[in-house]
């Protein structure tokens, strides 16, 4: 399987598992964001930011992937992305990341729905229709399956894509975004690993 078709996959994946809705509570994944502690064998140890520590089992067939820095030049219309934002008072969204996604990943989790990256955060994942300047930055018109919007990405803001990762990038004092599934005893089992590298810590 090539590299490409391969990062497509890992995106398709740990995105379709966040949107899709589960049929029980306990089989809906879980979003876990924060620093890694350890890797034990299989075991990967993760102090999240709400403060508390859990411990997530690597299977072994798990694939890691990691993130590299983008321009917003970069991202042109007709790129399909994925970006969280928040909803200002006056119903404008503004972007808090940006996430390009190759194209053998195109229409995954396309659409517009809730995300828990922060309060009133959502997470729309469309086509880039034109990217336009605005008075607080770039502006990039969004259209996906049922409907369209424009997100304003300020200057600061992450902009990344995907590149590979390895377990050997597990280390201590890294940021890592895990999206897992409750195991017994308030552990969990992962599903998708996307880890920091060369500095850059996955912003999702």
């Amino acid at each position: 399987m090539s590299i490409r078709l391969k990062l497509g996959v890992i995106l398709a994946t740990l995105t379709f598992a966040s949107v899709v809705p589960a049929q029980t509570p306990a089989a809906k994944p879980s979003r876990i964001r924060g620093d890694i502690v350890s890797l034990d064998g299989d075991v990967l140890k993760v102090h999240r930011r709400s403060g508390d520590t859990v411990s997530i089992e690597l299977k072994p067939t798990i694939t890691v992937s990691a993130v590299k820095a983008m321009q917003l030049s970069g991202i042109k219309p007709g790129s399909f992305v994925g970006t969280a934002a928040t909803t200002g008072t006056d119903g404008k969204l503004t972007a808090t990341e940006v996430v390009v996604f190759p194209e053998s990943a195109r229409g995954s989790g396309e659409g517009h729905y809730a995300w828990d990256l922060g309060p009133n955060s959502t997470m729309t994942n469309a086509n880039v229709d034109p990217v336009v300047q605005g008075t607080s930055g770039r502006n990039l018109k969004l259209s996906y399956k049922g409907g369209s919007n424009e997100v304003t990405v300020p200057p600061n803001v992450p902009i990344v894509t995907f590149t590979p990762g390895a377990r050997a990038d597990l280390t201590p004092g890294k940021k890592v975004f895990v999206v897992a599934t409750a195991a017994p005893q308030g552990a969990f089992v992962a599903q998708r690993v996307v880890v920091e590298k060369d500095g850059v810590a996955p912003p999702m």
